[in-house]
């Protein structure tokens, strides 16, 4: 039962972006929450469809047993499924789902079976409810997506270099290349918002060189902003060393070993921002317990090395960073598509 009461622009909000995914009254919906999840956005969401007279189920998962070893944050790979056979089935079963669990779906292992069947999922990233209309999608932003998509599926190779010392290079050939807009409308699709970045998922053996994280630069697993420099040595995917005398770098070093397994250290991502709303300073305004750090993956010109599961390399482990990185150059053959942390008209 929704008890509370919201800013009407909140709930527009959701509206429109339902609509941008062509949300039907003919169609099974899904609300998907987990205990534990943030219980505004999941209010919002119901009172917004309740709005556009539509009808939809709610399916709250009870919240995952926490194992031991290191503490997962902003993997994008939700636990909540693991086990949950029948949910799993009502959700193969529905037309669009509103995905509200913690994580969200995105790397999760029962995604490439539910998009299978058909259905789209719209991650509704946990965030304050605050950043969500701040960063709510425009038409704009699919057509700038969709051209750094075209971009990258059409180069055969991208690299990034930077003053502070980058050079890594990444084969394209192979790889997945997608981009995420805010919203999703198609079948067997997935979208989350806030969004406006594009992202590559390499084959194996794909990504090679040197990346240097400089100060300023954002661990969004940790949800924090880099003090002290750290440089990451990476051959055939693999980070084989985190080099760096500050806490930064020994916090790295600490979490990745604690998973203690090769796919933690393994490349997942790499792609740009593109969105100009998305704000640098956002992580400085919100509780951490407030934001998922959604926003900076999006931010316009930053470079997202993303390390983790990788399902067209077939990797999948519970270990996730998203590291925007800042004033890079990136370059698709020679075409150079961000320079100095900016985007490229």
């Amino acid at each position: 039962m929704v008890t509370h009461s919201f800013n009407q622009h909140w709930i527009n909000a959701f509206c429109t972006v339902f609509k941008l995914c062509k949300a039907s009254a003919t169609e099974s919906i899904v609300v998907l929450t987990e205990q534990g999840a943030r219980t505004d956005n999941s209010q919002l969401a119901q009172l917004a469809l309740n709005q556009m007279g539509m009808n939809f189920r709610l399916l709250e998962l009870p919240c995952p047993m926490v194992p031991s070893g290191p503490i997962i944050r902003s993997t994008g790979a939700s636990m909540a499924l693991k086990g949950q056979i029948s949910a799993v089935n009502q959700l193969c079963e529905s037309d669009f789902i509103i995905d509200l669990t913690i994580e969200g779906l995105m790397h999760a292992e029962e995604t490439g079976r539910i998009l299978s069947s058909g259905a789209r999922i719209l991650n509704v990233s946990n965030e304050h409810p605050e950043t969500l209309v701040r960063m709510l999608p425009i038409s704009a932003d699919k057509e700038i997506t969709k051209t750094a998509v075209a971009q990258c599926r059409s180069a055969k190779n991208m690299g990034v270099r930077s003053r502070a010392g980058s050079d890594l290079n990444i084969d394209l050939d192979g790889a997945a290349c997608v981009g995420v807009w805010g919203w999703t409308d198609r079948p067997g699709t997935l979208a989350h918002w806030p969004a406006g970045l594009v992202v590559c998922f390499p084959a194996a053996k794909s990504v090679n060189g040197t990346l240097v994280m400089a100060p300023g630069d954002m661990n969004l697993t940790f949800k924090r902003y880099l003090e002290t420099a750290i440089t990451l040595t990476i051959e055939d995917d693999f980070i084989v060393e985190v080099a760096g005398d500050g806490v930064d770098a020994a916090l790295m070093r600490e979490y990745l070993k604690g998973f203690n397994e090769p796919e933690a250290y393994a490349t997942s991502h790499v792609g740009w921002g593109l969105n100009p709303r998305a704000r640098y300073e956002a992580l400085t305004m919100y509780d951490k317990r407030d934001t998922n750090g959604t926003e900076l993956r999006a931010l316009a010109g930053n470079f997202l090395y993303s390390t983790g599961s990788n399902k067209f390399a077939k990797r999948f482990t519970r270990g996730h960073f998203d590291l925007p990185i800042l004033n890079c150059d990136i370059r698709l053959d020679r075409a150079l598509v961000v320079e100095e942390g900016r985007v490229v008209e």
